[in-house]
């Protein structure tokens, strides 16, 4: 068989690499249930036309279908196609409506699965890649504290990697009712239209997006530079607020939603300054461009890092999960683990100690004795350490290597028997620094540090 080519945006780690994603994954999910988020896992695909109903996604939905399609089958059922799941919102504004007479509202869950996106693989983009979401839904209303609570929480999640190397995280944070409110005011109805073009402001600058204004959502001149002057406010402080209301009294802006909207973000940017300091900073120019975001909308940096773009957004919602009858508003967030996880590794930011769970290898004296190690390393095994026996009863300097290859700190030497029929003590070396002593396979255990891999900061 040839060697095969790799497929672009499909990120597969080596194994330290997976033991970095997985401690990563293991601290977010224990900040999560701090929290009391349940887990909760979606099925991979959603029907299409759900898929599709929101936001501009059509061009990144991978559609499912079998490969032999049944030829008698008709147009009716081909309306019905599925399609892999691009993100973990929609499928829960599902699961909330199904399950609704099952759920206690509000409702927090975590979710960490994978999705899918049919997009141009880059640094930090992939097609298939792990998000960890956290989400709080209610049945008709939600406080609009959980506004404020969620993107402290997500910054306690990133700040218990800080201990690994992981940078420090800046949340941006905007209102919707804000960017609403002053549009409106301005006289610009293509609320949706203006907030897609802002969102590509770090992509393709001011000017340009002043063109897309003009061209796509009818704004003049002068309102194309109203809303590039909101979209350049930024502050971790009241004074946004005051810079805001500057900026819409000289255009003589009066709305009562961008009112609302400053009195939210206001407080959120207040309570992150006592429980955060100097992590959630309002930025006027964060948009997002899905269209279902209603309150709050939230990116998140790695500073020093910043070129990578946003791993963790989200937002308030208050109609996408909705029957008809009930509607269920909620607000969220969405770590893109693998995109974290790539520049942490990319970057040489974290190491882990070493690529296998073993901590011992258990060596073998000949193939004759083999189960006398098997038996070394089920004692072992049974008081929860991780082990691994040797492939081969080569030379006990050969069998040293392998585990130094490996990263396996220690090697057990079974006893030798004597002349008299007699085995000797078992022996446990630490291949760092040659120390040996003798070692009962009942009551003998690495230190702490040693037991399973770690991640660390790189030296």
């Amino acid at each position: 068989m040839a060697r095969p080519t790799p497929l672009s945006g499909f990120p597969e780690w080596l194994p330290d690499g997976r033991i970095v994603e997985q401690h990563v994954l293991d601290a977010l999910r224990r900040t999560f249930e701090l929290h009391g988020f349940a887990g909760i896992e979606t099925r991979a695909v959603e029907p299409l036309d759900q898929l599709l109903r929101k936001g501009e996604t059509s061009k990144e939905v991978y559609v499912l279908r079998r490969l032999q399609e049944d030829p008698a089958s008709t147009e009716e059922d081909r309306a019905g196609q599925l399609g892999l799941h691009f993100d973990l919102t929609v499928p829960f504004a599902r699961y909330v409506l199904e399950n609704s007479g099952h759920l206690g509202f509000p409702f927090q869950r975590y979710q960490i699965q994978k999705v899918w996106r049919g997009e141009r693989p880059q640094d930090g983009r992939f097609r298939e890649f792990t998000q960890a979401d956290i989400d709080v839904v209610g049945a008709g209303a939600l406080p609009y504290h959980y506004e404020v609570e969620l993107p402290l929480v997500m910054a306690e999640a990133l700040g218990s990697l800080r201990d690994i190397g992981v940078p420090p995280v800046r949340i941006l944070v905007n209102n919707r009712k804000v960017a609403e409110g002053f549009y409106r005011g301005l006289g610009l109805e293509d609320v949706e239209g203006v907030l897609r073009s802002i969102d590509k402001l770090e992509k393709i600058g001011a000017d340009a997006v002043a063109a897309l204004l003009i061209a796509e959502t009818g704004a003049t001149e002068e309102q194309a530079r109203a809303c590039l002057e909101l979209a350049a406010i930024s502050g971790s402080d009241d004074s946004v607020s005051t810079r805001v209301r500057d900026l819409a009294e000289s255009h003589a802006v009066v709305s009562e939603l961008l009112d609302e909207g400053l009195e939210e973000l206001g407080a959120l940017v207040r309570a992150a300054a006592e429980r955060a300091p100097g992590v959630v900073v309002a930025d006027l120019k964060i948009a997002r461009g899905l269209d279902y975001y209603t309150g709050s909308v939230y990116e998140t940096v790695l500073v020093g890092h910043e070129q990578l773009g946003s791993i963790c957004s989200g937002g308030r919602y208050d109609t996408l999960a909705s029957d008809g009858a009930n509607t269920y508003p909620g607000v969220g967030l969405s770590i893109g683990v693998t995109r974290l996880v790539s520049r942490l590794l990319s970057a040489g930011l974290v190491r882990a100690t070493r690529s296998v769970p073993s901590a011992v290898l258990i060596a073998v004296t000949s193939e004759e004795t083999r189960q006398e190690s098997d038996a070394v390393a089920r004692s072992l095994r049974s008081r929860g350490i991780p082990v691994e026996v040797a492939p081969a009863a080569a030379k006990f300097g050969k069998q040293i290597r392998h585990a130094d290859r490996r990263g396996i700190p220690f090697v057990w030497f079974p006893g030798a028997v004597g002349e008299d029929g007699v085995r000797g003590a078992d022996q446990v070396k630490d291949i760092r620094s040659g120390e040996q002593q003798d070692a009962d396979a009942a009551t003998w255990q690495p230190s702490a540090e040693d037991w399973w891999p770690r991640v660390a900061p790189a030296v």
